[in-house]
């Protein structure tokens, strides 16, 4: 059953991928696709990774991040890195030379090479990635595991494509007790509840900027939609607090000058004073629109208050350990359905619909600092990774 499972799989696979070029190759024209399409989907400047590995599967620029404790404990000529995303790249790069885009999982046939390991983090189910690796002599692990209360229900839907996928993956480790019932309930085994990742190592200070004088505010991560609400909450806390700057940093890099024209438009109406951060670095203005990657730490660190964001849209939020570290006052909306249980882990997380953001930043005295309370154990995850050395 198993074999005609993966038949079926493999030729419907090709098949999407054929239907699917003309698209791809519209898509391949746009900044934000302009790397990892060509590299994922047509193997441009996209060779295998060198063989006899333990290769780390990772999507996101935070979960390649999140990955370093775990990278640190092996030796560096055994890494072998992958990701789906250009952001998740840059990091990646950080650790070896040896990373990649993953490829489409029919390219995987003949670009896949025998590693010792795969480490996939979160939920990266691709059904071809953990067989084929699996059957090449790697030992499959999936790491950070999570079922989050949004997509459990779509993931029971198709439950049987996921005990197909838990066939080939050795070993589990989960979040939560409750992320390991649901991954068992999917046909996962040997799972084991570790805690967040992201919360064992959290991002250190990389520069000591500076402290403005003043309130400061920090807009972080944003997306489209949630830069308009924090510049309105910013302007309200002004007529109230004279001395209260603006932090503004957006998730993404391809959005950098949209969020700039914005921030000019509304600076000029409101006479206001602003700056790009990669200009100059001097915080003084009203505004500073914070364009560059892997400086948020760095913004959370002379922040007082902290609106995170990924969460006033239905994006799923973002992790909020980073600025708690430093015992900022956090505010988030409601849709932080990806982070629950970093979200649980902390004491102080202040959630707010998007309509009332400006009234809770007004009462930001009343907010307390936000406290971790707990964080992770990794020792069995390397222990797991060593023995195969």
């Amino acid at each position: 059953m198993e074999k005609i499972f993966f038949f079926l799989y493999s030729f419907f696979s090709f098949v999407i991928y054929i239907i699917a070029l003309p698209f791809l190759l519209l898509y391949a024209l746009k900044t934000k696709y302009r790397y990892s399409i060509p590299s994922r989907f047509f193997l441009w400047n996209n060779s295998s990774l060198r063989a006899n590995g333990i290769w780390f599967h990772s999507c996101s620029f935070g979960e390649a991040k999140a990955i370093k404790p775990l990278v640190d404990a092996l030796p560096s000529e055994c890494l072998r890195m992958s990701t789906t995303t250009h952001t998740g790249f840059k990091a990646i790069h950080e650790y070896t030379k040896e990373s990649r885009y993953l490829p489409f999982e029919s390219l995987l046939f003949f670009w896949l090479k025998q590693q010792k390991v795969l480490v996939v983090m979160e939920a990266e189910f691709w059904y071809l990635l953990f067989a084929l690796a699996k059957s090449r002599g790697a030992k499959t692990l999936l790491i950070n595991a999570r079922m989050s209360d949004r997509s459990f229900p779509k993931y029971q839907k198709i439950a049987w494509l996921y005990r197909h996928i838990f066939k080939h993956i050795d070993e589990v480790y989960a979040q939560t007790a409750l992320d390991k019932e649901r991954l068992e309930s999917l046909g996962a085994n040997n799972v084991v509840v570790t805690g967040n990742i992201k919360l064992y190592s959290l991002p250190k200070v990389t520069e000591h900027l500076v402290n403005p004088s003043g309130l400061i505010v920090c807009g972080a991560s944003t997306h489209e939609n949630e830069e308009e609400i924090i510049l309105e909450a910013f302007e309200a806390l002004r007529k109230e607090e004279k001395e209260v700057k603006l932090l503004l940093v957006p998730r993404h890099p391809e959005r950098f000058d949209a969020v700039v024209k914005m921030v000019e438009d509304f600076s000029r109406e409101h006479h206001l004073t602003m700056q790009r951060y990669s200009s100059n670095s001097v915080m003084q203005s009203d505004i500073v629109v914070v364009d560059v990657l892997g400086v948020l730490v760095n913004m959370y660190s002379i922040s007082d208050i902290v609106i995170l964001g990924g969460a006033f849209e239905p994006i799923g939020g973002h992790n909020a350990a980073e600025a708690a570290q430093f015992g900022c006052k956090i505010i988030s909306g409601k849709h932080y359905f990806n982070q629950k249980d970093i979200f649980d882990a902390i004491e102080g997380i202040t959630i707010v619909e998007a309509s009332n953001l400006s009234r809770r930043v007004l009462q930001h005295g009343l907010i307390k600092p936000a406290k971790i309370k707990s964080k992770s154990d990794i020792s069995m995850i390397i222990e797991s990774l060593k023995s195969t050395l």
